[in-house]
């Protein structure tokens, strides 16, 4: 009984729906940047090297068995491929959340993390002066997007005065 609460705990928590989500995405994918390899970007390259298919490249061990070395290298290519994407997806992500302000401090008798707010170092019991928490500041991204749009609107200004005088 014990390990079928575990379980309703677990999924429960939306942690088996987010990996679910996550790996049906990643396979999705993952067929995506393979044929982006494949299909895609491996004929211009093997014709810029003499018309050479890398799917073809192998060294043929026997009759029946060959080491796929075109296979190996289109792999390769589909996997580096496929962690640039996740990287540029993640730094968009990281780029977008809002930056929290710090909320602790190191109390300055037993350098213990402690509350800004706080009057009194839970460990030590020494009174301690409380610290302002900042603001939450902007995103990066938001900032960009903001920047962005009053450099457009300027633009836009301008291009209305030079068209009044030329009218």
């Amino acid at each position: 009984m014990g390990m079928l609460k575990d379980f309703k705990t677990f999924v429960n928590r939306g942690n088996a729906i987010d990996m679910a989500v996550g790996i049906i995405v990643g396979s999705v994918m993952t067929a995506v940047v393979n044929s982006l390899v494949k299909d895609v970007m491996m004929p211009p390259i093997g014709l810029l090297i003499g018309g050479i298919d890398f799917s073809d490249w192998k060294i043929v061990l026997s009759a029946d068995s060959a080491i796929h070395i075109g296979v190996f290298i289109n792999a390769i290519i589909s996997f580096l491929i496929t962690m640039f994407a996740v990287f540029l997806v993640v730094r968009i992500a990281a780029k977008a959340k809002a930056k929290q302000p710090v909320t602790t401090h190191a109390c300055p008798y037993c350098q213990q993390s402690i509350s800004k707010l706080a009057t009194k170092c839970p460990y030590c019991c020494s009174a301690v002066k409380p610290e302002e928490i900042g603001a939450v500041e902007e995103a990066d991204f938001t900032k960009g997007i903001k920047s962005l749009t009053a450099k457009v609107g300027k633009v836009a200004n301008v291009a209305k005065k030079v068209a009044k005088i030329k009218k």
